[in-house]
Formats: structure tokens, C-alpha cells, sequence
């Protein structure tokens, strides 16, 4: 089955997500709607096994911004995070993204 995607557009609702990542661990993906290479691997995120997170950059700079922040990752689009426990359990970026690794990682 095809991931659904469900676009973060503010601050609060990555918080929110790291609550829920408390339960089970949860994926972030960082999209740039100008990058050939970002609308690759969007379609390759379908192999994601669940929900993907997608944060648009150039709609959402300041969540992207948090998220670099809160995470201690400085930021590159695309840019693919699994968090757990609040967490980066996975992150990797451009073509080191592997949806095979998230759906690993996304495993409890």
C-alpha cells in the first residue's frame, strides 16, 4: 500500500508530531517544490510504509527551520527524518534517502 502524505505547515503541528513519535515512531519528509531531485525521491517516499510528513520548504521556511534546530541537523531538501521517542532515529538526505531504511527504522 502507497504512503499517505500529510503536508506540516506550522511549528505546533511538529510538536505535535513529536508527541505521537512518544508512541510510535514517525516520518518527516522535507520537500523542495523546485528541485528535480526533491520530486524524485517524493515519488520514491511512496514505498514508505504508513504516513509521510512532508514539510514544503518554500511554503513552510520557518517549521524547516525548527526542525533543523530541534533535531541539530542542519538543513538540506530533500531531506528525509524518522523521530522515536522525540529523537532522530534515521535521517539522511538527497539520494542516501532509502524508504527501505525508513520502513526499517519505523519498525518499534
Amino acid at each position: 500500500m502507497p504512503a499517505e502524505f500529510k503536508y506540516l505547515d506550522t511549528i505546533e503541528d511538529f510538536e505535535e508530531l513529536l508527541e505521537v513519535s512518544d508512541e510510535r515512531p514517525v516520518t518527516v519528509y522535507k520537500h523542495s517544490s523546485t528541485c528535480g531531485i526533491s520530486a524524485h525521491l517524493m515519488e520514491e517516499m511512496m514505498a514508505v510504509d504508513g504516513k509521510v510528513n512532508v514539510v514544503v520548504v518554500q511554503r513552510s521556511r520557518e517549521l524547516s527551520d525548527h526542525i533543523a534546530r530541534s533535531s541539530g541537523i542542519r538543513h538540506q531538501s530533500p531531506q528525509a527524518f524518522v523521530f522515536s521517542g522525540r529523537k532522530v532515529r534515521y535521517q539522511a538526505s538527497h539520494y542516501a534517502i532509502d524508504p527501505s531504511e525508513i520502513n526499517k527504522n519505523l519498525k518499534k
